[in-house]
């Protein structure tokens, strides 16, 4: 299956009914598409080929988690996580700075993809819990902001 092929696949489960879609290739390739709200992102993951595509849905895909006041911004993908755009670049967010809701803390790189993370709430980042090039899980934290 080329890239093609997974693009088109793409676009007409975009223009479907179908929630999720899921398919095993002979060739090893294992393709997985969701519109559901749990499951923030479409992967495209042969696996022994670099012709990978990957999109991070729009919408309420950052996850937060409220504690005792403080929540967390949570990885809506798995990759490598970046707090700069570039290295030569100032960083998003330090610990301290106040966030506002929509407004972009870090982006992740999947699959040579960037996809920016953005606040799902207003307030002050206390804590950032993963390091500058740590490969993130989904639903990892990566920042604990104490909301307004």
């Amino acid at each position: 299956m080329d890239e093609k092929d997974i693009e088109n696949l793409m676009d007409k489960f975009d223009k479907s009914s179908m929630k999720e879609f899921k398919i095993t290739g002979d060739d090893g390739t294992d393709i997985y598409f969701s519109k559901l709200e749990h499951a923030p992102v479409q992967n495209v993951a042969p696996a022994a080929s670099s012709n990978a595509v990957s999109t991070a849905s729009d919408g309420d895909s950052k996850s937060k988690v409220t504690q005792g006041g403080t929540s967390k911004i949570k990885a809506p993908l798995v990759g490598i996580v970046y707090f700069a755009p570039s290295p030569e670049k100032p960083v998003y967010k330090n610990v301290g700075d106040h966030v506002k809701k929509g407004e972009t803390v870090c982006v992740i790189e999947a699959m040579k993809v960037i996809n920016e993370v953005k606040s799902p709430i207003s307030g002050t980042i206390t804590k950032q819990v993963a390091n500058d090039g740590d490969m993130v899980e989904y639903d990892q934290p990566i920042f604990e902001v104490e909301e307004d």
